[in-house]
């Protein structure tokens, strides 16, 4: 399944997508698309309808976040062999773990803000993981039971405030419209396995990333059993995976986003975004 969700920011309703490209509303059927809706009972129940007996919605609708009332949403750095290469850092021997804000997270196509006065804003195409059932110390070969699906990330970023202002990663990572996600969540059963997909991103027409989750360094189950020996994951929290080479910063010379920029990203089988750039009012 693809699900979704539709409608004004902070008032979106559930959908999914049916094999036709149709947006279904599914508000009739559960109220959200969140963490009640993604544990493994309730996915088979929504499995279960004939996508035609429900609501069209109309074409041109705006999609909001596929996911709502995420509590974590965690994020693993330098994932990628060729993104740890144009950075000039070694391949981390575990997992660099930081969070973003739940409150970053926006719609597949809303406006990016640059923060007052930053020069430095990057853009990172990125596989994320959504949790469908509790996860704590969960082991590598139990891990995929927990998760629900997956779907498209920009994981913007600030470079000067994550690399230059001590401390942790996490200043350059939570700005507000720095978490894009969707269009939709993909399940699991629908996406399949996740190791192999392409992933890319242009800025302004122009194709600046273009990669494989095959290079991640550390896979999906590697990721979550990681992650949940430090922390409860709940229904509906997020980990971002990483993203291949070609960030801005990575640029020789560095290369950032400015307003006025057009963001497009995709990958195969979640769907794409665009985004307009746009200064903080």
């Amino acid at each position: 399944m693809k699900l979704l969700r539709y409608g004004p920011p902070c008032a979106e309703k559930p959908g999914l997508l049916d094999a036709g490209g149709v947006i279904r509303d599914l508000s009739g059927v559960v109220p959200d698309i969140s963490g009640a809706t993604l544990g493994a009972e309730s996915l088979a129940r929504l499995r279960a309808i004939d996508p035609a007996t429900l609501p069209e919605v109309p074409a041109g609708v705006r999609l909001g976040p596929c996911v709502a009332g995420t509590r974590n949403f965690v994020a693993v750095g330098l994932n990628y062999t060729d993104h740890a290469a144009e950075t000039g850092m070694a391949p981390p021997a575990e997992p660099i773990l930081f969070s973003k804000a739940p409150s970053c997270i926006v719609g597949p196509d809303d406006d990016v803000l640059i923060p007052p006065g930053s020069q430095k804003t990057d853009w990172e195409v990125e596989l994320a993981i959504v949790i469908g059932e509790r996860c704590s110390y969960v082991s590598e070969a139990d891990a995929l039971d927990h998760v629900a699906g997956y779907c498209l990330c920009n994981d913007l970023s600030e470079r000067a405030y994550q690399m230059e202002r001590g401390g942790t990663w996490m200043k350059g990572k939570g700005s507000p419209t720095f978490g894009p996600i969707g269009p939709w969540l993909v399940t699991v059963d629908e996406l399949g396995d996740a190791s192999d997909l392409r992933l890319w991103l242009s800025v302004n027409g122009q194709r600046v990333q273009d990669g494989t989750t095959a290079n991640m360094i550390f896979k999906v189950p590697a990721i979550v059993s990681y992650v949940s020996q430090f922390m409860a994951l709940e229904p509906g929290d997020l980990i971002t995976t990483g993203t291949p080479a070609g960030v801005g910063m990575g640029m020789k010379p560095p290369r950032y986003l400015k307003p006025g920029d057009v963001i497009e990203l995709g990958a195969d089988g979640l769907g794409q975004q665009r985004q307009q750039v746009r200064a903080t009012a």
